[in-house]
């Protein structure tokens, strides 16, 4: 009995695994039927239990003990040690004790008190403009440190004055000399308007822009040829000061795009050289006979072209460049030659010319005064005298001309078609060529954060 039951299930089980192997859809649609189904029974007998609205709510309180202890809020707000306010600024002429501090965000009487009756503070602070301030203070507004720095002419060092205030809350001066340490920037900018405009906007110091347009005078005229979407890259040296830049130094390598053209530049002195000059990055000299100014990179007044006369108020030919400087800005031979005259001549008021080879003659007019004599040599870039308004002038600006055998030429088109100075060495191209491979990096890089700080 018990071998044909045996036998019977075995033949049950033979006979459901071939019916699964047959069928293996139709038995899974059957199973699941089935769970959803006693899935449904379930939902059903759940929903017949009480609401849980409807169930009974106890509250249970107990005090905790405080992990602080007995301290109360006060005590810990009172055991706050405080916190330490930073700010930077720049001194001005105008400058009190009392209005340096409040622009910096200090009341403090004793700090007013004691910086006005300092002598190091009075004589090396107060009421001189450019020196770099930073300031320490705490939560409730008083001086706590104060230190200014400003660089030296013509020096490696710069002078640090420093204002502490000690334990006892007294305060004491100190001066310091410190050496400058030389550092390198990038940057780059889009012209919208205007050379200084595009370098305000890009916060690159006037000193550079100053320069980028001396570097590239004889290729691309600042005054007439920029376009609207033109770019240029600089690298550039600074000095600094405690990591803090005090004053920019030279242009070490830059880059122009204008009006579809690309210009390149870079800084590089010849091993037995006595100075440096700028090079195109193929070792190109950048060089020139005569300078496209005489003066440092300004806004031009008035080019060469017919204009109405401001003085004899007709219309005449303007045969020179107007170069708008205030008083005293330093003059400079465009070019090396002997003095053929330096005096007083009618309109020009205090003038100097100046004899170059072929028949070339440069005239600078309008002098405040005249630093040269006739007969003199000068070179490239002498200064001769400095801007003023003397004779027929309304206001202080140069006047400069250039005469080519007795005739008035466009200083600048000279200027751009003088012969080059001399390329590179050959003995001296291979460290050329691997700083010209090192400047593009660096050129490549100041691009990419011009257009990261554009977007």
């Amino acid at each position: 009995m018990k071998s044909n039951l045996t036998a019977a299930c075995v033949a049950l089980a033979n006979q459901v695994a071939q019916t699964l192997q047959q069928h293996p859809k139709r038995i899974t649609a059957a199973i699941a039927a089935v769970l959803l189904t006693g899935g449904g029974g379930a939902f059903a007998v759940a929903s017949l239990g009480p609401d849980a609205a409807d169930l009974p709510v106890s509250t249970v309180q107990e005090s905790v003990e405080s992990l602080a202890g007995d301290v109360s809020l006060a005590s810990l707000l009172d055991s706050n040690p405080g916190f330490s306010l930073y700010r930077s600024d720049v001194s001005r002429h105008a400058d009190t004790a009392e209005a340096m501090l409040e622009r910096l965000g200090v009341a403090d009487p004793a700090a007013s008190a004691f910086l006005r009756s300092n002598d190091l503070v009075r004589q090396n602070l107060l009421g001189r403009a450019g020196r770099a301030l930073t300031l320490e203070a705490t939560d409730d507004h008083r001086l706590q440190r104060l230190v200014a720095r400003w660089a030296l002419d013509d020096s490696a060092n710069f002078k640090r004055l420093v204002v502490e205030r000690s334990a006892d809350g007294s305060f004491a001066a100190r001066l310091e000399n410190a050496p400058l340490t030389v550092g390198t920037r990038l940057a780059g900018g889009v012209i919208r308007s205007s050379l200084f405009a595009a370098t305000d906007a890009a916060a690159i110091p006037d000193t550079v822009a100053v320069q980028i347009a001396e570097i590239f005078s004889s290729n691309i005229d600042f005054r007439r040829s920029l376009r609207k979407e033109d770019r240029f890259s600089v690298v550039y040296e600074t000095l600094e000061a405690d990591g803090e830049p005090l004053r920019t130094g030279r242009v070490l390598s830059a880059e122009f795009h204008n009006n579809g053209k690309t210009f390149n530049a870079l800084w590089f002195q010849e091993p037995q050289a006595a100075k440096g000059a700028y090079y195109t990055l193929d070792g190109q000299s950048m060089g020139r006979a005569y300078l496209t100014s005489p003066v440092a990179y300004t806004r031009i007044s008035s080019g060469f072209a017919m204009r109405m006369h401001p003085v004899q108020k007709t219309w005449r030919a303007h045969l020179g460049t107007d170069m708008a400087a205030p008083s005293g800005t330093p003059v400079r031979t465009v070019g090396d030659g002997v003095v053929d005259f330096a005096g007083v001549q009618n309109g020009y008021g205090n003038v100097v010319y100046v004899k170059h080879q072929n028949q070339h003659v440069t005239v600078y007019a309008h002098l405040s005064r005249i630093d040269v004599q006739k007969g003199q040599r000068v070179g490239q870039g002498d200064t001769i005298g400095a801007v003023g308004a003397t004779g027929w002038a309304t206001g202080p600006h140069l006047h400069f001309e250039f005469r080519v055998n007795g005739q008035h030429q466009d200083p600048m088109a000279i200027a751009r078609q003088s012969e080059a100075a001399q390329p590179v060495s050959a003995a001296s191209r291979k460290s050329f060529d691997a700083l010209a491979d090192n400047m593009r990096v660096l050129l490549s890089s100041a691009t990419l954060v011009q257009q990261a700080s554009a977007e």
